[in-house]
């Protein structure tokens, strides 16, 4: 037995040492190093509407989730990366995307006027609905998931709804994009998603370019998505601005998406959203409201959540959170929506308003 263990402990200490020096290797031009990160966050969400539901949830505050991020400098301003990523429902173990590494899986070449990757990558509209929301785009609170739903079209969420089926258009696959340098706070970029459908070489491809302005507390961004979902029958052109300002301990935010189905669908639809936080110490106290409205849709179509969050920094690290949102449905033939999934049984005809309670912990590392 102690021969076993002898063995063990000495591959384990064999693993280790190749591990530490394969980050720090370096070539004559530089060095290399591979990161490992991610995030766990789970938490008791309570929903009441028609009826009750209770359950514990993955990804409040940050979509739990395990990555590889790798960077090698080849001299002369030149420098290699990539980044695998894979989502996590930490509820149930399970993977949350299609792909083992759905939400991002990438390889690129970073020069001194810019970054060229190719892979799965996010899209301007990822940034857009979490950079500048208080509840980023996860499916908790009053966050900018609840934007969409406009005949199945989800420009926040991703999904069944857009060309690239699992994620996009806030995860374009098969896609090349290029993002520029800073210069005096300015950035843009552009990323074009090949359909790759056979006999259509533009068939459900995507294309989206993006601008973004930092400068002190300031932070803006627009952005233009064309989705070209042909085997949907969904020809959609998302168009989208948000910014956010910081003074002191208050930050103040907010944002539109508008989507034009250029389709015989005609599925346009409209979201904003206004929000604004205080920091005191390790207390952030938050609100916002968030509105999605089906043009297309009869009898209004529109549904609208308001919510009051708070997040307690135990570390830099580790954040306890809670949240309070209400969400109203428009009656008609719209179909409710929260910004996550609704249980079954939940609303009915007369009851399709939600009050949701939300209690977590987040961990990255």
């Amino acid at each position: 037995m102690m021969k076993y263990k002898t063995i063990a402990l000495s591959a384990l200490a064999l693993a280790a040492s190749s591990a530490a020096m394969a980050q720090s290797t370096s070539n004559g031009s530089g060095g290399s190093h591979i990161t490992l990160y991610g995030v766990a966050d789970a938490n008791v969400q309570l929903l009441d509407g028609a009826s009750t539901s209770t359950r514990v949830q993955s990804g409040g505050l940050n979509g739990s989730r395990f990555g590889l991020r790798g960077v090698e400098d080849l001299g002369g301003g030149l420098r290699a990366f990539f980044t695998l990523e894979s989502g996590i429902n930490l509820d149930s173990g399970s993977q949350s995307n299609d792909a083992f590494w759905g939400r991002q899986a990438f390889v690129g070449l970073s020069t001194p006027y810019g970054k060229v990757s190719l892979g799965r990558q996010y899209g301007s509209l990822y940034s857009l609905s979490s950079d500048f929301s208080q509840f980023s785009n996860n499916s908790f609170g009053a966050s900018t998931a609840l934007i969409g739903g406009f005949k199945g079209y989800e420009p926040v969420r991703g999904g069944d709804g857009s060309a690239t089926s699992n994620g996009g258009p806030t995860r374009i696959n098969n896609s090349i994009k290029f993002e520029s340098q800073n210069y005096s706070g300015f950035s843009a970029g552009a990323l074009w998603g090949m359909g790759e459908v056979a006999g259509d070489t533009k068939g459900n491809r995507v294309a989206d370019i993006y601008g973004r302005y930092t400068h002190g507390g300031f932070d803006a961004q627009i952005s233009f998505v064309d989705d070209k979902a042909n085997t949907l029958g969904l020809k959609t052109r998302t168009v989208a601005g948000a910014a956010s300002y910081a003074f002191g301990p208050y930050k103040v935010n907010g944002g539109v998406i508008s989507v034009d189905d250029r389709s015989a669908t005609n599925a346009d639809g409209d979201g904003y959203w206004l929000g604004a936080s205080y920091t005191l110490g390790q207390h952030t106290f938050k609100t916002q409201y968030v509105e999605s409205k089906n043009k297309h849709v009869l009898n209004e179509g529109k549904s609208q959540a308001f919510g009051l969050g708070y997040q307690y920094d135990l570390s830099k690290r580790t954040a306890l959170y809670s949240s309070l949102t209400r969400f109203n449905n428009d009656v008609g033939s719209y179909v409710p929506r929260a910004a996550g999934g609704i249980p079954a049984g939940l609303i009915n005809g007369g009851e399709r308003d939600l009050t949701e309670f939300v209690t977590g912990i987040r961990h990255s590392f």
